[in-house]
């Protein structure tokens, strides 16, 4: 489940657009959803699914707050409301999401990126992409994370000067978790995991969703 040479960065007169770079990947996902059981993905990934005859169907299930439709076998994916196909990165994570859901149940137990499957090796440029860009946001403003996790329908929790949960996908959690700078030590965030995300997830799918909660938490941030 490779997303492409997402580390190549640069053609050498522009840079690859998001559909030349995981276009190979979305090819390989979509053409596993075909030959998957969808009542066997549906229970797995605690997803709807509702039959058209015995061999179309639709997948219906939330990302982020909002309803996704999935087409199967085709493999197609939009918003249930909105205009136009899903883009390529959330098509590309619902159709992994189907394809790994195991049914493991939910570990309520939160867990840094660093301790996924081959996370160790990824963890810096995991920072830098997610928990380093919230930290210099946030760092000195606790209220606005606050008020960007209202917006995104996240869950308070207990831990450090602020922290949130989010409902990523129907089995699959993220928390972010603040902790204010001061007079001796620079702000920190961290985005954690549920324990049981790689059931869910494979590490690298899971390192671009932690960096759309970011980037999700920063825009909502510019509305508040």
């Amino acid at each position: 489940m490779r997303w492409g040479n997402s580390g190549a960065g640069y053609m050498a007169i522009r840079a690859r657009t998001p559909e030349e770079t995981y276009g190979p990947a979305l090819a390989a996902a979509r053409q596993r959803f075909t030959e998957a059981d969808p009542a066997q993905m549906a229970v797995c990934a605690s997803a709807q699914f509702l039959p058209h005859d015995s061999h179309t169907g639709r997948f219906s299930f939330p990302f982020f707050g909002s309803e996704y439709q999935i087409l199967w076998p085709s493999g197609d994916a939009r918003q249930a409301i909105g205009p136009g196909p899903a883009d390529v990165t959330t098509h590309l994570l619902l159709l992994h999401y189907l394809l790994t859901a195991d049914g493991t149940p939910t570990a309520c137990k939160w867990i840094a990126f660093r301790n996924l499957p081959g996370g160790l090796g990824y963890d810096a440029a995991f920072r830098g992409r997610a928990n380093l860009r919230l930290a210099q946001r946030f760092g000195v403003d606790g209220p606005a994370l606050e008020a960007a996790a209202r917006i995104l329908q996240g869950e308070r929790l207990i831990f450090g000067d602020a922290s949130f949960s989010f409902r990523a996908l129907p089995s699959l959690w993220l928390a972010v978790v603040l902790n204010l700078a001061d007079d001796e030590f620079p702000a920190e965030a961290n985005i954690l995991f549920d324990a049981a995300a790689s059931h869910y997830l494979p590490t690298e799918d899971l390192a671009v969703l932690g960096g759309l909660l970011a980037s999700r938490l920063l825009k909502a941030a510019q509305t508040t």
